[in-house]
């Protein structure tokens, strides 16, 4: 799908405020409310927008613990880790990266022990010859 100019704004305003109104975000754009919802539709069709969420700032939720982990593949075993790391409950995010690690694994437990937990569930996870683990201190947003 290409996007054009209001798109992509349209696109940077809910990134921001997603509980923006039809009529606000038709008066920041400068179109009209059947407009934005017409495009919003469009986008939502088409698989641009995949959900609306609420995002919740780490520090105010100061007893899950998240990290970071990066995973090295080994050969052509990426999709069967891909779905071995979907189904741990321990792994709120998978991302497909380059570089030195294939993927990066969002962790988040409750506590250091349920950490613990997590990580050795993911390092017997066939196809994976080694991770490395960083906790995040703190976000900046």
């Amino acid at each position: 799908m290409k996007l054009d100019d209001t798109d992509r704004e349209l696109l940077t305003l809910l990134r921001r405020d997603a509980r923006l109104s039809v009529q606000a975000l038709a008066s920041k754009l400068g179109v009209s409310r059947g407009t934005v919802t017409n495009r919003m539709r469009r986008l939502e069709d088409e698989g641009v927008i995949a959900g609306y969420t609420l995002q919740v700032r780490p520090e105010d939720e100061p007893t899950w613990i998240r990290a970071w982990m990066g995973v090295l593949v080994e050969g052509n075993q990426t999709r069967a880790v891909v779905a071995a790391l979907l189904g741990e409950p321990g792994v709120c995010g998978l991302h497909d990266t380059n570089g030195r690690w294939d993927l990066m694994a969002e962790l988040r437990a409750e506590n250091m022990a349920e950490l613990s937990r997590v990580l050795e569930r993911v390092r017997l996870i066939k196809g994976i010859a080694n991770t490395e683990t960083s906790i995040l201190l703190t976000s900046f947003l």
